[in-house]
């Protein structure tokens, strides 16, 4: 259960074994996106089968896009300096694109875009409530964590929608200019204050959960068997990834 994830601090220092990495031949007349990260490839290759339809996955990823855009807005509306929000600004801006290129891919499949993204309105803007930060360091922390976890998991959930929309998504997911932005001001704030490293360090492992929880929801209608065998080495990884994002900070996942 996902529960369950969230609560077991083994999974966040376990290792992934060398099965984790195997590879499936690719399909042909595929462009072969290369993977930003390790957890983008073990996602592709576990969750091939248990891809949602394309109206659902587009639906959910452009409606998170736009949760992640407004987290970007308000790091842009409490920032403390007009360097700061100039730098998230632009960030902010690449997300809204994000949005807009999944938002055509949808357009393409369905007539009224918003229809297929209504479905997940309530569970995302929920996410977003819980996980808002009380403050500008939290909300930074939030956009680095929660969007660097999500947008792996669905660019390598995409590996199982049909035709090249796998390859056109992938390349729109693993498009984040937002990372770089966040890290280097949240290393700024805590060189300035280190007394902030560990309160940020607490809110990022209270992210981890709800975070899950979103990933988790994209397959919970998938009628597959295996899904538990397949999902448990790709949250390994996901989470193994968020230690890392952690680790750049200097906090303790």
């Amino acid at each position: 259960m996902v529960g369950e994830y969230g609560q077991s601090t083994g999974l966040i220092y376990t290792e992934p074994v060398a099965w984790f990495r195997r590879r499936t031949r690719p399909r042909p007349g595929t462009l072969h996106v290369a993977p930003r990260s390790e957890a983008v490839a073990v996602a592709r290759v576990e969750l091939r089968d248990l891809a949602p339809t394309p109206e659902r996955f587009l639906g959910q990823t452009a409606y998170l896009t736009i949760v992640l855009f407004e987290n970007l807005g308000r790091a842009v509306t409490t920032a403390p300096t007009t360097d700061a929000k100039t730098r998230l600004a632009r960030a902010a801006s690449e997300m809204l694109r994000m949005h807009e290129e999944l938002v055509t891919e949808l357009a393409r499949l369905h007539d009224d875009p918003a229809v297929e993204m209504e479905p997940f309105r309530l569970l995302l803007d929920d996410f977003q409530r819980r996980t808002k930060g009380a403050d500008w360091y939290e909300i930074l922390v939030t956009c680095y964590l929660t969007s660097g976890f999500l947008l792996d998991f669905f660019a390598g959930l995409a590996a199982g929608l049909p035709d090249e929309l796998d390859d056109r998504t992938a390349v729109i997911l693993q498009r984040d200019a937002a990372e770089g932005v966040l890290v280097e001001e949240l290393r700024r704030a805590i060189e300035e204050n280190p007394r902030l490293a560990s309160r940020l360090a607490m809110w990022g492992r209270r992210l981890i959960g709800d975070t899950m929880l979103v990933a988790r929801s994209a397959i919970d209608q998938h009628p597959a068997i295996s899904v538990e065998e397949r999902v448990d080495p790709v949250f390994t990884e996901l989470i193994a990834a968020h230690t890392r994002r952690m680790d750049a900070l200097g906090l303790t996942a």
